[in-house]
């Protein structure tokens, strides 16, 4: 490991620990809008349910401890802190993989992927699969977030990271898997940085987004291009304000916990196969754990940035541009899911494609058993004999 990689082990002070409480305590709710809970966005009987506990019973602590369990560094990459966990495989000839999250997610996203990861033997996996785990935290977010520090979009997160893992680990090639702004960037890296992999996976096909993109479309075309049409009017008010108006949000969202709560727990709801119920898939703890990462670090604001360079730059994988081996891994309650005609327009070496029984957006949680099958299946036949 390069030496300016510096151990690092997360410790929020008590003080903020007890500011957030009394904020907490003093919470003001909007009354319910008229109609069935979620019908306008977060429910509010939910929401005061989850700040009591919140407030009184969550135990940040014992979250800590899960994310301090894991060997993490910080280093300066690209004039930031880049913090990230580097967990070493344990088999004969571990290889190494990046893994990046996405919004509104963090790190506690694969907390319980890792060990499968890491050591498929405990799992009754073969040792001989295990890879060398390298999952940052994206810069802007989290533990790679300091006031003042410059923004950063999906190609210069791409960079930053393909610099981590040659550079700062020393890594000649590796692999790469991603799910949300997570695949924009694996996308990304199999697109400019295409030496450096020998392969790549995702939960989210970051295909273009355009009705019109079709001329003649198929049944199957057609069927995606309705459901990109419903989404595009009913599920990207979030992706308007946090693209045009991000310093604005930032102020609510990063003075008020229940605020920052509600808008980052609906997404979890509507965006995984949890049948509109989101404890049936995320205890309040684990919902918790990643809220609490982005108020304790302030980062709310600074992890809006790729929305707003996605909106005001260009489109940033280009068609035909992913030239890697590619597999991916269709959870059916992915927000989009875009018929493998379409990807083919992207990614142009598609080796892998499987239809998951159950799962949603947020895959490493959701399904991590799942997931983490897929992804030794995807890279076994690509890793250097």
């Amino acid at each position: 490991m390069a030496a300016r990689a510096e151990p690092f082990a997360l410790h929020i002070d008590q003080g903020a620990i007890d500011d957030l409480r009394a904020r907490l305590a003093l919470t003001r709710f909007p009354d319910q809008a008229p109609g069935a809970p979620w019908t306008y966005g977060t429910d509010v009987t939910y929401l005061k349910q989850l700040v009591a506990y919140w407030r009184d019973g969550f135990d940040w602590r014992a979250q800590e401890a899960r994310l301090n369990a894991f060997a993490q560094f910080k280093a300066q990459v690209h004039g930031i802190g880049l913090h990230f966990l580097h967990v070493e495989g344990r088999g004969p000839r571990p290889y190494p993989l990046l893994l990046s999250h996405g919004w509104p997610g963090s790190v506690f996203e694969f907390l319980d992927i890792i060990p499968r990861l890491t050591d498929p033997a405990r799992f009754g996996g073969d040792p001989a699969d295990a890879f060398t785990v390298v999952a940052p935290s994206l810069p802007g977010y989290g533990l790679s977030f300091a006031p003042g520090q410059e923004r950063f979009g999906v190609e210069a997160i791409a960079d930053c990271c393909a610099e981590l893992m040659t550079g700062g680990l020393g890594y000649e090639r590796f692999a790469a898997q991603g799910g949300d702004w997570g695949a924009f960037v694996t996308s990304r890296l199999g697109t400019v940085h295409a030496d450096k992999l020998i392969g790549i996976h995702v939960n989210l096909l970051t295909v273009r987004r355009d009705p019109k993109m079709l001329a003649n479309p198929s049944p199957e075309e057609r069927e995606f291009l309705n459901e990109l049409e419903i989404w595009l009017k009913e599920g990207t008010g979030y992706q308007w304000i946090q693209g045009t108006r991000p310093q604005t949000l930032a102020f609510g969202l990063t003075d008020s916990p229940a605020g920052l709560a509600a808008w980052i727990v609906d997404k979890f709801r509507a965006w995984s196969d949890c049948g509109g119920d989101v404890e049936s898939v995320f205890s309040k703890d684990h919902l918790l754990a990643n809220i609490g990462l982005y108020w304790f670090t302030g980062a709310i604001g600074s992890s809006f940035w790729p929305y707003y360079a996605r909106m005001h730059g260009p489109w940033p994988i280009p068609d035909g541009g992913v030239t890697v081996p590619m597999g991916y891994a269709a959870f059916p309650r992915e927000i989009l899911r875009p018929p493998r005609s379409v990807a083919e327009k992207t990614y142009t070496d598609i080796r892998r494609w499987t239809e998951m029984p159950r799962g949603g957006h947020f895959a490493a949680m959701e399904e991590p058993a799942a997931l983490a099958r897929e992804i030794v299946e995807f890279f076994r036949p690509l890793r250097p004999r």
